[in-house]
């Protein structure tokens, strides 16, 4: 209890910092594989801390810094993940630290990710006397742009050298308050894929449409054919989400065009349904199209995996939030039809990955991730640095 009192009153001397390093990214925000401003502060501060090994450049704009620990013990390794990227959004928030980029804004909170796990590396450093082990500290590019920044850091060798245990990051949400974080083991993010197709039919005269194939009616038809999938192809206790949210065809009100084009999204969050919808979605749009008397172009790209918490670790993770917020301020959340590229690090380990309460409505900070009117109470970064020094000196000081 003295170490969390004492964790606790340091966090507080330091959050001025903290929010202004957020408040900095947050002013000058890079979108996903452009995050050299961003990368060249995170990589001096992370020398000026003292952090070993601090490599950078890596899958363009990543960096990594390794803090050792000096304590007798099992000698692991944990990594630690944060997100740098921006989305390509106009900030519509007249507020001091408003992004100078125009089209470019932290809409998503990847700014006090950033400024968090910094806190957290500067914690954990003092404290290596602490800990036996390893902490692996990662800023990752391009969450937001599939397909990544996560699978390219992976591939080019951040869970070797040394080699990773276990993996842990978190989330800011903005639809649970501040003083509340959530974390539930197994599936917890869907997976994300897309699919997109080109009607090929025949144009003609509106009011000749018996001398057309018709790419528009046939659009419809398999609009309505793809909403039958979930509805009764998936086990009706499996959550499913296929959503058409591109349909475009024609110019002219009287002209029947020679082709249309459909695309969307499908969410799952296991490997059965994500095969399944795969194969179906092509079958059923090939069919339907060819039936018509038409062609079809189908692509289906697969993105993020489903994020997957492993039990242990997740059982890891809710006993340290409840020091932090109280069991009542830890909660059991939904499953989230949203996807994140963390996903590829849980496959390679285990870990847990965790959201952190940052809305606030009396300050009418209650707009939602990637809106342009986004933005966060800093006070939830103080919870986010908490856990994130927590949890990692938990797992390092248990035994293997």
């Amino acid at each position: 209890m003295v170490e969390a009192t004492r964790l606790r009153e340091e966090i507080d001397e330091i959050m001025p910092g903290v929010i202004a390093d957020r408040r900095d990214f947050h002013e000058h925000p890079e979108l996903a594989f452009q995050e050299v401003r961003t990368a060249g502060i995170v990589a001096d501060r992370l020398r000026s801390l003292g952090i070993e090994d601090v490599r950078t450049g890596i899958a363009e704009t990543g960096v990594t810094g390794l803090i050792r620990g000096q304590k007798l013990g099992p000698g692991r390794t944990v990594l630690l993940r944060a997100d740098m990227d921006a989305l390509p959004i106009h900030e519509e928030n007249e507020v001091d630290y408003k992004s100078r980029n125009a089209g470019v804004m932290h809409a998503c909170g990847h700014d006090a990710h950033t400024a968090m796990l910094l806190a957290a590396a500067r914690l954990l450093n003092d404290r290596r006397d602490q800990f036996s082990g390893t902490v692996k500290l990662l800023f990752q590019p391009a969450e937001e742009l599939p397909p990544g920044g996560a699978k390219p850091m992976i591939e080019a060798g951040v869970l070797e050298d040394p080699k990773v245990d276990a993996a842990f990051g978190l989330h800011i949400d903005q639809d649970s308050p501040v003083g509340q974080i959530s974390v539930r083991p197994g599936p917890a993010m869907a997976a994300a894929d897309r699919f997109h197709m080109v009607i090929h039919g025949k144009g003609g005269h509106g009011a000749k449409p018996h001398d057309t194939i018709d790419p528009i009616v046939i659009g419809a038809q398999i609009v309505t054919a793809l909403q039958t999938l979930v509805a009764r192809a998936v086990d009706p206790t499996e959550e499913a989400v296929v959503s058409v949210c591109v349909f475009k065809g024609g110019d002219a009100f009287n002209v029947i065009p020679d082709s249309a084009e459909l695309g969307g999204t499908v969410r799952t969050f296991n490997a059965r349904n994500r095969d399944f919808l795969e194969r179906r979605i092509e079958e059923l749009t090939t069919g339907i199209a060819k039936a018509m008397g038409a062609e079809l172009e189908f692509s289906y790209t697969r993105g993020y995996p489903a994020t997957v918490n492993d039990p242990e670790m997740t059982e890891l993770v809710r006993q340290e939030l409840g020091r932090i917020v109280g069991e009542e301020g830890v909660v059991h959340p939904s499953l989230m039809m949203g996807a994140e590229d963390f996903s590829y690090f849980l496959e390679a380990v285990p870990g847990a990955y965790w959201f952190v309460g940052s809305q606030n409505p009396e300050r009418g900070l209650v707009w939602g991730h990637h809106h342009p009117r986004f933005d966060l109470d800093e006070a939830a970064m103080a919870y986010g640095i908490e856990s994130l020094v927590n949890v990692a000196l938990r797992y390092l000081n248990e035994e293997a």
